[in-house]
């Protein structure tokens, strides 16, 4: 099976591209989730859009925003897997590829994330921390994590 990365920008995004990204998001978000939310939230447009393709199907997302966007760190967010690629560890390799671009460009940085709450072992087990309460966003349970 052929596995690529891409990281683009918004612009960079083909139509087909940006298709099959609001289609997974969809899927997963709003289908899987049953989470009626406003997606396209013009973070977009500013993000770095990272995808794993294989066979030229997208199965795994994340957007990767500067700081002062969604926080004043990094953030990596709309972090999303296909349900048929979930048991092959395509979302640990998701987050460990967006750890290390944001870390190519700035060592340091700390990376805040808001993390839907059953995913707080997920996240640690990559050094995040929890960083805040638990809240609700879209009626889903939520916590801020840091990771320095």
């Amino acid at each position: 099976m052929n596995q690529e990365w891409r990281l683009k920008s918004f612009e960079e995004l083909t139509n087909k591209e940006l298709y099959k990204i609001l289609q997974l998001r969809m899927e997963v978000f709003v289908v899987e989730q049953q989470c009626i939310f406003q997606d396209a939230d013009d973070k977009d447009l500013v993000a770095q859009h990272l995808c794993m393709w294989k066979n030229e199907i997208l199965v795994a997302y994340c957007r990767i925003l500067p700081p002062g966007v969604s926080y004043n760190e990094y953030s990596i967010g709309r972090v999303v897997n296909s349900i048929e690629t979930r048991k092959y560890g395509i979302g640990i390799a998701l987050v460990k590829k967006a750890i290390e671009i944001i870390r190519t460009s700035s060592p340091d940085a700390p990376i805040r994330i808001g993390a839907q709450l059953y995913l707080k072992r997920f996240y640690e087990s990559f050094g995040f921390k929890q960083d805040s309460d638990i809240y609700l966003e879209d009626g889903i349970e939520h916590i801020q994590m840091i990771l320095k």
